[in-house]
Formats: C-alpha cells, structure tokens, sequence
C-alpha cells in the first residue's frame, strides 16, 4: 500500500516538474505582462529591429500597446506617434512622456522615432514642414 501512494506521489511530482519546464521554457510573456524595468529594456532593446516605412501595425505587435499616443492630421497626411517607454528618469511610480521614445507614423507608415524627430512633428502644421521634416530623416 505504501509503494502504491509514494509511486502516486512521485508521479504527480515529475508531472509536476515537466509541467513547470515547459512552461518556463515555452512562455514568452507580452510587453503589457512584464513590470516596467523589463518592458523598458525589451523596448530598448527591441527599438532596434524597427524600419521606417514599417506598418503601425507590425510595431505594435512587435512593441505591445504604448504608454502614450497623440495624432493630428495635416493637410492630406495622418500623423500618429506612440510613445513607448525606454529610460528612466525618477522613480515616482509614474511613466511620463519624458521616459519613453516616440515613434511617429505618417499614414501608418513609420517615418521616425525619437525625442528630436518629436519636436518636428509638434512643429508640423503645413505640408512643407512635413515635406522638409520627412526628407530630412530620410537623408540621415
């Protein structure tokens, strides 16, 4: 009787233990699962493998849902930026726009990303800003 219950006992234990393996091994957790130093440095991290020209779409598989987003339309153009934290600037508990990077979509296109590309997109209000700000990020 006692042989039968200590091999019970071990089997649930080793299924037990092959459960937690595959999950440790399978499990990726999204962006909005992890705490906030993990998903700014996968952010970091992952900022990376970005291109311009890439689909809103595909960043926010890629990114998760941002911290932040703003979007105005100039002329025949739809700007969009989202804003995904990426450096720590104090520890108050809150995320702020200071901490996190831009990414500045034209017509869901992906066209720059960064605290200096912002400052342009703020300043946008005529076609020929856009224009100028978009060839000048292309020329970089």
């Amino acid at each position: 009787m006692n042989s039968k219950v200590s091999v019970i006992i071990g089997s649930i234990f080793a299924a037990y233990v092959a459960f937690v393996a595959v999950v440790v091994l399978v499990y990726e957790p999204t962006p909005e699962d992890m705490n906030w130093e993990d998903r700014q440095a996968y952010n970091s991290q992952k900022m990376n493998d970005l291109t311009l020209g890439q689909n809103i779409g595909s960043v926010k598989e890629l990114l998760g849902k941002a911290d932040f987003s703003e979007a105005k339309a100039v002329k025949e153009a739809k700007l969009q930026v989202l804003f995904y934290r990426t450096h720590h600037e104090k520890s108050d508990g809150v995320t702020t726009k200071e901490e996190c990077t831009p990414l500045i979509f034209e017509n869901d296109k992906l066209i720059a990303w960064g605290q200096d590309t912002y400052k342009q997109y703020l300043d946008a209000g005529t076609d020929t800003v856009l224009t100028s700000a978009h060839e000048t990020l292309s020329s970089k």
